[in-house]
């Protein structure tokens, strides 16, 4: 009985809990409710997962009112997968949190910040559930709004502006998405994504629906940071606390590239985007995204804004492959938003654990860091061979899927462009490396010791998790097989 009731669950739960944390006394209370209810929300996203996974949908009608008219949660393979990939993320994050929150977050704070943290969680498990385009954006704006606060609370005064710049281009995306919404509910008379998708190919060349493609397309670009719409994440991950860089970094962009698969494949069809210069916008952008922020990679003089313009790079990875149009350039986008999680946790939780000793992510301020602290060292090592793609991670399979979606149409120009990318990113990861191993440490670090227990085992999951399904792809790749077939991706 409770399988018919989990994608409610998976919203409910952690909305619930959010008030619960905000009232209860500053301290450790608000972090172990927190604890419990994403460790609650992972196995219900895995039993949801197991439950889609060969290919079967799961239709839950809110309210008793039957779809359209109604708002419903659909889940397949596709929003299963990103859901356990928030699920998941969050629940390893919640251990971490507790040292490193408690150093970075003043006591008096601790309870509006796990509130916020369990909103955000809410906002983007509610994106992946639902089934409704303007309940979609409703979801949008809770994980945004609270994605604000939270970077807000960062130690340094900047993460002020960095919140500031976020709210202010999240607000023009949002207005987008919403105009967008607004313009095929005129046309339609429907807000239901699988109505929709039976309604708009009668009037695929309608200029109003080219409009709102256009709308839609540039507001969730602006959530994506897709180049060039990125320049809100370098300081909202630079200057965010921690945990929160974390959390973001692996969930929330991740999310965002689930909205443009699921309104460009499933809302329009992939018919329609072939009719358009989309396909071709999203290849030139994403080729473009690769090399410019890996570049700009190399210069940056700060750890975790090093880590944020490779970030944005990895997005052009997964935009290249949506661009393809193909079912493995599909197949690619998906199976690198999973992997991508993984790999980016994995090195924002090492370079946390970093200015957890030291309080710093300057370059600068890392000198030799990596012989007084081998274990994150080797965390960040070991998770940047994964970024770079190296057979044996999870990196490489992601990677090997677009290159043979590019083989496929013969796109040699962006077969160099994934392989110099890579190459890109041995640039900018040598140089961390160079910096935390190959530098003398400062004598003000000579008594600089490894990284708690509480720090280092989420991290080691997740680079443990990168060479598992860099070896295994039983659940990434079929699972973006299964997606794919829902998606109903023409090839090009």
């Amino acid at each position: 009985m409770i399988e018919t009731h989990l994608s409610l669950l998976l919203v409910a739960i952690p909305l619930l809990a959010a008030p619960i944390a905000a009232i209860l006394p500053n301290g450790r209370l608000p972090w172990l409710l927190t604890l419990v209810v994403t460790w609650i929300t992972l196995v219900l996203a895995a039993w949801q997962l197991w439950v889609v996974v060969d290919g079967d949908i799961i239709s839950y009608e809110l309210g008793g009112w039957a779809p359209p008219w109604g708002i419903e949660y659909r889940i397949d393979p596709l929003n299963a997968l990103v859901a356990l990939i928030v699920a998941g993320i969050g629940a390893i994050t919640l251990p971490y949190a507790l040292r490193s929150v408690e150093q970075e977050i003043p006591l008096s704070q601790r309870s509006l910040f796990y509130s916020a943290f369990l909103l955000c969680l809410d906002g983007l498990l509610g994106i992946t559930q639902t089934g409704d385009v303007f309940n979609l954006f409703v979801f949008l704006e809770i994980s945004s709004l609270s994605s604000y606060a939270l970077i807000s609370m960062g130690r340094d005064r900047r993460a002020l502006t960095a919140a500031y710049q976020y709210l202010i281009m999240g607000t023009i995306g949002a207005t987008f998405l919403l105009i967008g919404i607004g313009l095929l509910y005129a046309e339609t008379g429907t807000l239901n994504m699988m109505d929709l998708h039976a309604r708009l190919p009668a009037i695929l060349d309608h200029r109003t629906v080219h409009t709102a493609f256009a709308f839609i397309v540039v507001g969730v670009a602006l959530k994506l940071a897709l180049f060039p719409l990125h320049l809100w994440l370098p300081n909202a991950y630079t200057y965010a606390p921690s945990v929160i860089t974390v959390f973001l970094a692996a969930t929330a962009t991740k999310v965002a590239v689930y909205v443009m698969l699921r309104m460009v494949f499933t809302v329009f069809s992939s018919g329609f985007l072939l009719l358009t210069p989309a396909d071709d916008l999203f290849l030139l952008l994403g080729m473009f995204g690769v090399i410019i922020a890996s570049v700009s990679a190399i210069y940056q003089h700060d750890a975790k804004r090093l880590l944020a313009y490779s970030s944005i790079a990895q997005i052009g990875y997964m935009v290249m492959g949506m661009g393809f149009a193909s079912v493995l350039g599909v197949t690619a986008t998906i199976v690198h938003v999973f992997n991508h999680a993984l790999m980016k946790g994995a090195l924002f939780m090492a370079v946390g654990a970093l200015v957890y000793r030291v309080g710093t992510s300057s370059l600068d301020g890392l000198h030799g860091l990596g012989r007084q602290m081998p274990w994150t060292f080797g965390a960040i090592f070991i998770a940047g061979l994964s970024l770079i793609g190296l057979p044996g991670t999870a990196g490489f399979i992601s990677k090997w899927y677009l290159v043979l979606a590019a083989l496929e149409q013969q796109a040699w120009l962006l077969v160099v462009v994934i392989l110099g990318g890579s190459l890109l990113a041995v640039i900018y990861m040598w140089k961390l490396v160079e910096v935390l191993f190959f530098r003398p440490a400062g004598e003000s670090h000579s008594n600089v010791k490894e990284a708690p227990l509480s720090l280092l085992v989420p991290t080691w999951l997740l680079v443990l998790a990168n060479i598992y399904f860099g070896i295994n792809t039983e659940l990434t790749v079929n699972v973006a097989g299964q997606a794919v077939q829902m998606l109903e991706v023409i090839v090009k």
